[in-house]
C-alpha cells in the first residue's frame, strides 16, 4: 500500500511540475517579447508532448515505476527557473539576450531528446522483458507437451546453446599485441555497447596496412564486448571475391546448421530466420576488408533484429551507412613502441643502435603500422653493418616503399588498383605528388588543375575529390569556421607514404617522356640530368618544382612546350619566376605557393603576360607591388585566386585588364582597403569572393555593373560598413554571404529586389537589421544564420513560404557528395 501511495504522489508531482512550467512560459512570453519566438517553440514542445506524458505517467503509476519520469521532472523544474530568470532581463540588454536564448534552445532540445530517446528505451526494455517472459513460458509449454525431453544443448533449429559457437566464423586471435589502439578501441566499443538502433552498421576505414583488422580483432577479444555478445560474434573476411551466398554458407557452416539454398535471396532469408532464432541475445557480425562496390552485401545482411550490429572494415568509405570511423596513423611514441617490439630480441645479445638511429628509421615510416612492422621485422637480429646499410636506404620514405615493395607497396597498391575502373580519379590521385610533403593542398587548386588538364567539368572534379576521400587516399580538412557551398574552405591532406606512391607511379620511364615531372631541389643543387644539358626538352603536361629556404632562383634552361599545369612551391623571402615559363605556350594553370612564414617578393611576373592560353592563376603568400602593370595582358584568364598576398599597393595604382575573367577569390589579403579602378568593368564576372580581408571598408558604388554576378561572398570582412545601395540591380545574384561582417548594421532597403537570390548566409550577423523589403525575396530558398539572426528571419517566414531557415552549428561537407 505504501509503494502505491508513493507512486500516486509522484504522478501528482509531475502534473504540478508540468502545469507550473507551462504557465511560466506563457506568462513570460506575454510580458517579455525579447524571448517571444524562443518561448513559443518551447510552448509548442510542451503542448505536443502533454498527451503522451500523461498516458505514460498513468501506466508507470499502475506499474509502480515512478523513477522512469524523474529525469523529466527535473528538466521541467530547471526549465521553470530559467524562464523566470529570462523575465528579469531588460529588453535592451544585448549581452545577456543571446546567452539566455541559447539556454532556452538547449532546454528545448534536452526535453525533446528525452522524449525521443530515453522514453523509447524504457518502452523497448518493457517489450524485451515481455518477450523474454513469453519465450520462457513458450519453452515451458513446449517441454510439457514433449514430456520434458529435448536435445542436450541444441535447439530445434540446430543451433548450439548460448555458451557460444566455435567454427569457421569465430573471431581470429591477435597475432600481435595492439599498440596505439587504446582510444580507437574505447570509442568503437562505446558504439557497439550502445543501444542505438540508428547506427546498426559501423564502418572502420583507413588505407591498407593501417591496422583495421588488428583493431576489430582486439575489439572482439575485449571483455566487455564478449560479455555482451557472448558466443554470438561472427567474423567473416570478405575481400574482393565473396558474394552474399558464400558468406551465408559460411555462417550456416559455423553454426552447424544445414545448408542448401535455392538462390542467394533464399540464403539471405534463411540467415535472417537463423539469426532471429538466436535473439533476443545480442549479435555482432564483423565483415572484414569490404571493397568498394560491395555495399550491397552489407545492405543484404542488415536485418530488423533488436541488438544486431554489423562492424565493417574497409579501405573505402560507404556514405550510405553514415560517417566512417577513420583509423589514424600512430603517434611517435606508439610508433617507437611497435618498432622496438618487432626489431629487438629480448635475449640482450643482439645489436641495438643508438636511439637517434631508431628515431630516424621510425620517423620515415610516418606512423604507418604496416611500414613499421615490415621494417622492424626485417632488421630484427641483424648486424650493425646491416643496420647501417638500411639507415642509408631509409633516408627517404620512397626508399621504404621501394625496398619493401612485395609487402608494403603491394598492400598500398591495392587501394590504387581499385581506381582502375575510374581512370579520371586515378589520374587525379597521381597529380597529388605535385605538392610538398605534410602540406595542406587547397581543394580549389586541385579542381583548377583537373578541370583544365583532364578536361573535367567542375562537378566531376569535385566527385573525384570525394572519390579519393572515400577510398582513404586523402583526408579533408576544413580551415574556416564558416563553410558554405564553396570549396575554398576545404583543404586536402595526404599520408606521406601514399604521396610517395603517387610520385613513384608517375616517375616510371625516361624523364623526357613522363606525363608528370616532379622536381624537388635542395639548396641550389639542380638535378644532374637537368644541369648537364643547356636546353633540356621534356614532354610533361604537369611540371612541379619545389625549392627550399636557400634556393637562389638561379634557373637552368628547360623546354616544356606541352606543359598545361605549372606548380611552383618555394620558401624563400624573394622568388623569381623561372624565365623558361615564357615558352610554355600551352600553359593553362599556374600555381605559385610560398610555404615560408612571410609574404615573399615575387619578381618576373611580367612573364605571365606572354602565356596566351593561361586560364587560371593561384598565388599564395606573395607580395605584388606592380601586379597589374600595363605589360601584363591577361586576355584569356578566367579565374584568379590570391591568398595571404600583399596586394594593396598593386591594387591602388592599377587598372585591370582581364576581359574574360569569371571568378575572383581574394582571401586573407589584409592590406586590401578598396578594389582598384575599373574593377566593376569586369562584366563577365560570375563569382566574387573577398573573405577575411579585415581592412576592406567599402565596395564600389558601381558594383551594379557586374550584371552577370551570381555569387558574392564577403565572409569575415569585419570592417566592411555596408553593402552598396545599388546591389539590388544584380539581377543574376543567386548566393550572398555576409557572415561575420560585424560592421554591417543594416541590409540595403531595396535588398528585396534581388529577384534571383536563392541562398543567403548571415552567420554572426545579429547586429544587422532586416528591412521590410526582404518579404519580396520570393525565390529565397535558404537562410543560414546564427541563432539570433535566424529568429529575426522567423518574423518574415509567413511571407516567404518556401524559405528554410537553418541555424549554423557544425561545418557540413555533404555538398562534396553532390
Amino acid at each position: 500500500m505504501a509503494s502505491l501511495f508513493a507512486s500516486a504522489a509522484a504522478g501528482a508531482g509531475l502534473e504540478l511540475v508540468f502545469g507550473s512550467f507551462l504557465r511560466a512560459i506563457l506568462e513570460v512570453r506575454r510580458s517579455n517579447i525579447m524571448f517571444a519566438s524562443t518561448l513559443k517553440l518551447l510552448e509548442e514542445t510542451m503542448e505536443s508532448i502533454r498527451p503522451s506524458i500523461m498516458r505514460i505517467e498513468t501506466f508507470n503509476r499502475d506499474l509502480d515505476r515512478p523513477d522512469e519520469i524523474k529525469r523529466l521532472q527535473d528538466l521541467m523544474r530547471r526549465g521553470e527557473e530559467l524562464v523566470l530568470k529570462c523575465a528579469k532581463i531588460h529588453r535592451y540588454n544585448y549581452v545577456k539576450k543571446p546567452l539566455y536564448t541559447k539556454k532556452l534552445v538547449k532546454l528545448d532540445e534536452s526535453i525533446r531528446r528525452y522524449i525521443e530517446t530515453i522514453l523509447p528505451l524504457h518502452q523497448t526494455s518493457d517489450v524485451k522483458e515481455t518477450l523474454f517472459e513469453m519465450r520462457i513460458l513458450s519453452s515451458q509449454i513446449r517441454n510439457l507437451s514433449m514430456g520434458g525431453a529435448s536435445s542436450a544443448g541444441v535447439s530445434s533449429a540446430g543451433v548450439s546453446n548460448k555458451s557460444g559457437f566455435v567454427g569457421v566464423c569465430s573471431p581470429p586471435g591477435l597475432k600481435v599485441v595492439p599498440v596505439g589502439l587504446e582510444i580507437p578501441l574505447k570509442e568503437l566499443k562505446e558504439k557497439l555497447l550502445k543501444d542505438d538502433k540508428a547506427s546498426q552498421v559501423t564502418v572502420v576505414s583507413a588505407p591498407g596496412g593501417c591496422g583495421k583488422t588488428t583493431l576489430v580483432t582486439a575489439l572482439c577479444q575485449d571483455a566487455d564486448v564478449k560479455e555482451k555478445y557472448k558466443g554470438n560474434i561472427f567474423f567473416v573476411t570478405v575481400s574482393k571475391s565473396l558474394n552474399a551466398l558464400v558468406i551465408v554458407e559460411r555462417l550456416f557452416q559455423h553454426m552447424n546448421s544445414s545448408t542448401g539454398f535455392l538462390s542467394e535471396e533464399d540464403a539471405v532469408n534463411q540467415l535472417e530466420n537463423l539469426l532471429r532464432s538466436i535473439g533476443p541475445e545480442p549479435i555482432l557480425l564483423v565483415l572484414d576488408d569490404v571493397w568498394s562496390g560491395a555495399e550491397y552485401l552489407v545492405e543484404k545482411l542488415k536485418f530488423p533484429i533488436i541488438d544486431y550490429k554489423i562492424l565493417v572494415t574497409s579501405r573505402f568509405e560507404f556514405p550510405r551507412f553514415g560517417p566512417s570511423y577513420k583509423l589514424k596513423a600512430l603517434n611517435n611514441a606508439d610508433s617507437l613502441t611497435l618498432f622496438c617490439n618487432l626489431a629487438f630480441l629480448q635475449d640482450g645479445n643482439s645489436y641495438r643502435p643508438d636511439q637517434e638511429v631508431v628515431n630516424k628509421i621510425v620517423e620515415v615510416c610516418k606512423g604507418f603500422p604496416l611500414a613499421i612492422s615490415v621494417v622492424g621485422k626485417s632488421l630484427c637480429g641483424k648486424s650493425a653493418a646491416e643496420w647501417s646499410k638500411r639507415i642509408k636506404e631509409c633516408s627517404k620514405a620512397s626508399s621504404i616503399l621501394a625496398n619493401f615493395e612485395f609487402e608494403l607497396l603491394h598492400c598500398l597498391q591495392t587501394s590504387i588498383d581499385a581506381l582502375n575502373k575510374n581512370t579520371a580519379a586515378k589520374e587525379c590521385y597521381l597529380d597529388l605528388g605535385s605538392f610538398p610533403e605534410d602540406q595542406k593542398i587547397p581543394a580549389s587548386t586541385l579542381i583548377d588543375m583537373w578541370t583544365e588538364w583532364h578536361k573535367l567539368e567542375e562537378d566531376d572534379a569535385i566527385a573525384n575529390l570525394y572519390e579519393l576521400s572515400q577510398r582513404n587516399l586523402i583526408d579533408f580538412v576544413v580551415t574556416r569556421k564558416y563553410a558554405s557551398e564553396d570549396y575554398g574552405s576545404i583543404n586536402v591532406l595526404q599520408h606521406d607514404l601514399l604521396r610517395e606512391l603517387a610520385i613513384i607511379q608517375s616517375s616510371s620511364g625516361s624523364i623526357e617522356h613522363r606525363k608528370r615531372l616532379f622536381l624537388d631541389i635542395s639548396g641550389n643543387k639542380i638535378p644532374e640530368w637537368w644541369a648537364e644539358q643547356r636546353q633540356q626538352f621534356i614532354r610533361a603536361n604537369l611540371l612541379s618544382i619545389s625549392t627550399d629556404t636557400v634556393f637562389s632562383s638561379n634557373w637552368c634552361s628547360i623546354e616544356a612546350p606541352e606543359a598545361e599545369v605549372l606548380v611552383l612551391n618555394f620558401q624563400t623571402k624573394n622568388y623569381t619566376l623561372p624565365w623558361f615559363m615564357g615558352g610554355m605556350n600551352k600553359l593553362k594553370v599556374l600555381v605559385v605557393a610560398n610555404y615560408g612564414f612571410f609574404p615573399a617578393e615575387l619578381s618576373n611576373f611580367q612573364l605571365v603576360g606572354s602565356l596566351s592560353n593561361l586560364k587560371r592563376i593561384r598565388l599564395e603568400k606573395v607580395s605584388l607591388p606592380s601586379f597589374f602593370s600595363a605589360s601584363v595582358q591577361l586576355e584569356k584568364l578566367e579565374k584568379i585566386s590570391l591568398v595571404m598576398c600583399s596586394i594593396g599597393q598593386a591594387f591602388s595604382h592599377s587598372t585591370i585588364f582581364m576581359p574574360n575573367i569569371v571568378e575572383i577569390n581574394i582571401d586573407y589579403c589584409n592590406d586590401l582597403k578598396e578594389l582598384p579602378d575599373g574593377f566593376c568593368e569586369l562584366v563577365r564576372l560570375k563569382k566574387l569572393s573577398i573573405t577575411n580581408c579585415h581592412e576592406l571598408s567599402a565596395l564600389p558604388e558601381d558594383l551594379e555593373n557586374l550584371e552577370n554576378l551570381e555569387v558574392l561572398r564577403l565572409n569575415s570582412c569585419i570592417e566592411l560598413l555596408e553593402l552598396p545601395d545599388t546591389i539590388w540591380r544584380l539581377r543574376n545574384l543567386r548566393i550572398l554571404d555576409i557572415s561575420a561582417c560585424l560592421s554591417i548594421t543594416k541590409l540595403p532597403d531595396q535588398i528585396g529586389e534581388l529577384s534571383s537570390l536563392r541562398k543567403l548566409y548571415m552567420i554572426d550577423c545579429s547586429s544587422c537589421e532586416l528591412p521590410w523589403s526582404v518579404v519580396n525575396l520570393v525565390h529565397l530558398n535558404e537562410v543560414v544564420a546564427d541563432e539570433e539572426t535566424a529568429n529575426a528571419w522567423e518574423e518574415f517566414k509567413p511571407f516567404l513560404p518556401n524559405l528554410a531557415i537553418k541555424v549554423h552549428k557544425d561545418i557540413n561537407l555533404n555538398w562534396l557528395r553532390l
